[in-house]
């Protein structure tokens, strides 16, 4: 039972990993605008921290800017022109 309950847990807590990341993913390119038109104030520190440990941002001179990992995960966002 016991076993059932920790396994339980484990998948509640990827589960939540997920949706965080999804979150994320589809605040980035409002994020990447707020870094662009210097308003980093205006990023919750949570989700910094978040984006930093994901490597889709990372500090640079004193600022963030986008990695190659997050200006891929923003392309993917982008609407594809057919």
């Amino acid at each position: 039972m016991a076993a059932i309950s920790r396994a339980s847990k484990s998948l509640a807590e990827a589960n939540e990993r997920a949706a965080q990341r999804e979150r994320l993913r589809q605040a980035l390119p409002e994020t990447v605008d707020r870094l662009k038109q210097r308003h980093a104030d205006l990023i919750d520190a949570d989700d910094i921290e978040a984006y930093v440990a994901l490597n889709w941002l990372e500090w640079h001179g004193g600022g963030l800017r986008l990695t190659i990992t997050g200006r891929n995960v923003r392309a993917q966002l982008a609407p594809s022109s057919i």
